[in-house]
Formats: C-alpha cells, sequence, structure tokens
C-alpha cells in the first residue's frame, strides 16, 4: 500500500498473474503466517495487496495451529470450558420436577395413579425462591421446610397419588435431602394409603422403596392374603397395580406398588427376593 508503485493502473491479466505468483511463494507447514509477511517485506510495492490478503486467509485456515507458531501463543481447549460450564436450573429439574407413573387403574369408574417426583437442588436463595413457589402452586410441601432457603442444596421428592379428573395429587411419602439414601438387601420403607376419597378404599394401596436389586415384594393384606410387586416396564391391560419401577432422576432405590383387593387393607410387606 506505499506510494512507490511501478503501474498506475492493474489490468485483470496482471492480477491473475500476480495470484499465481503469489500461490507458487506460499510456504506450507505448521505455522506459515510469518513466513508470508517476511516473504511480503521482500517484494514491490505492487504485490503488497496480494500478500496480505493471503496471509489473512492462511491465518484463518490454519486455526490453532497458526496460533501456536506466533510469539505468545498458546492452545486453548474450548471443549473443556464448555464441559465445565454449571447446568442450567431447568436442567437440572430446579422449576418444574422429573416425574415418573408408577401405577395406575381404576376405582369406582374413575382412574387413579402413583406417580414419583424429584426436584433438583437449588443452588442458591434465587433458586430456592422459585422452586418454593413453584411446588406451592402445585399444593406439595417439601418436607422440613419451612422457608425457601432450607431448600439450598437439598433434593426433594414426593410419592403421590392422585384420583379423579378435579382431585388434586395428595403426597404419600415425601422428603428432602442432601443425597439419596442407598438401599440394600432387604432394605425398604413403605406407606399406606387410599385409592380414592371413601373411606372403603383406605389403606388398599402400598407405596414404597426397595433396593434396586430386589426382584420381589410380597404385601400381606389383613384378610390373609397377598399381592406381589416384580419389576416392570410399561403397563398393560392385565396390570393389577403391583409391580417395581424405576423413577427418573431417583436414585439408590426402586420404587414398588400394591393394591389390596376390596374389602381389605395393607397389614405388612417384605423383599422376598
Amino acid at each position: 500500500m506505499s506510494a512507490d508503485r511501478e503501474n498506475h493502473e492493474m489490468t485483470p491479466t496482471d492480477i491473475a498473474v500476480l495470484l499465481a505468483d503469489t500461490a507458487d511463494r506460499v510456504e506450507i507447514g505448521t505455522a506459515p503466517v510469518q513466513a508470508v509477511l517476511r516473504g511480503g517485506r521482500r517484494r514491490r510495492a505492487r504485490r503488497w495487496a496480494v500478500t496480505a490478503a493471503t496471509a489473512l486467509v492462511l491465518a484463518g485456515s490454519t486455526g490453532a495451529l497458526a496460533v501456536t507458531g506466533l510469539p505468545g501463543g498458546g492452545h486453548t481447549d474450548r471443549g473443556s470450558d464448555v464441559a465445565k460450564r454449571p447446568a442450567s436450573a431447568a436442567a437440572r429439574h430446579v422449576y418444574f420436577p422429573q416425574e415418573t407413573e408408577i401405577a395406575r387403574g381404576t376405582y369406582q369408574g374413575k382412574r387413579w395413579s402413583a406417580t414419583v417426583e424429584v426436584w433438583g437442588a437449588p443452588r442458591d436463595e434465587y433458586e430456592a425462591d422459585r422452586q418454593f413457589d413453584a411446588m406451592a402452586a402445585l399444593g406439595i410441601e417439601p418436607a422440613g421446610a419451612h422457608k425457601s432457603a432450607d431448600l439450598i442444596g437439598k433434593i426433594s421428592y414426593f410419592a403421590m397419588r392422585g384420583w379423579g379428573e378435579w382431585d388434586r395429587p395428595r403426597q404419600v411419602m415425601f422428603n428432602s435431602v442432601e443425597k439419596f439414601e442407598r438401599f440394600r438387601g432387604t432394605d425398604m420403607e413403605a406407606g399406606a394409603t387410599r385409592l380414592g376419597t371413601g373411606a372403603e378404599s383406605s389403606g388398599r394401596l402400598v407405596i414404597g422403596m426397595v433396593a434396586k436389586t430386589a426382584r420381589q415384594v410380597t404385601c400381606h393384606w389383613k384378610d390373609g392374603t397377598t399381592a406381589v410387586a416384580e419389576p416392570a416396564e410399561g403397563f398393560s391391560a392385565q396390570d393389577t397395580g403391583s409391580a417395581i419401577r424405576t423413577a427418573d432422576g431417583f436414585e439408590g432405590a426402586n420404587w414398588f406398588t400394591c393394591v389390596a383387593p376390596e374389602g381389605t387393607s395393607y397389614a405388612s410387606a417384605e423383599v422376598t427376593k
């Protein structure tokens, strides 16, 4: 771009020749940018425009390789920065839980269901406030949380029972913990609730947790009969409501349900396999 040009004007033919001449002089290597710039200083002024353009192209195409050859250059692993970026509150299910249906059926002509909800742990007061409000909007109350700050750093889970279209799901088992307890062997926790709102359905639905290695749970009813829950996936027309299932986001244990026949209710439960 200096003022000592030999020609006042260049024709298209001159430009084509210059481009070809420059291409012949390009040095191939790990980082050719410096070599191109040094060569440009020895060329006459009329070639500066082409050389500068070539250097820019080379710098753009060599990418990380060109950077390693420049003074003060270094290697930056952008992928690692992305991997270390913390997950958003939405991705951690802080404001809306992971929900898994673990049982379903019909009682008095209305559909009943049992679900497990797992809410991610809030990291600060802002996330805790929003989670507390979201839970309140659904009519659920986390265990031991008298204020939103009590939820910071804690995972909250709820086993819910719903019946009918207009009946709001009710909490059956729930807790807020810093980490999940790992169930082993015959460890279990269970609670009994009703299928619907009528007193005749009281104690007929059992919901509980067992070790992930458990292959069978036997529920005993007050009339002396039993129901067996075993691992299941999906639902079918022959589903009895008694099964062992995995709940999304719930670590350390699986969930089981048992349904008592009409006229009796829960007495006890045990892991039998």
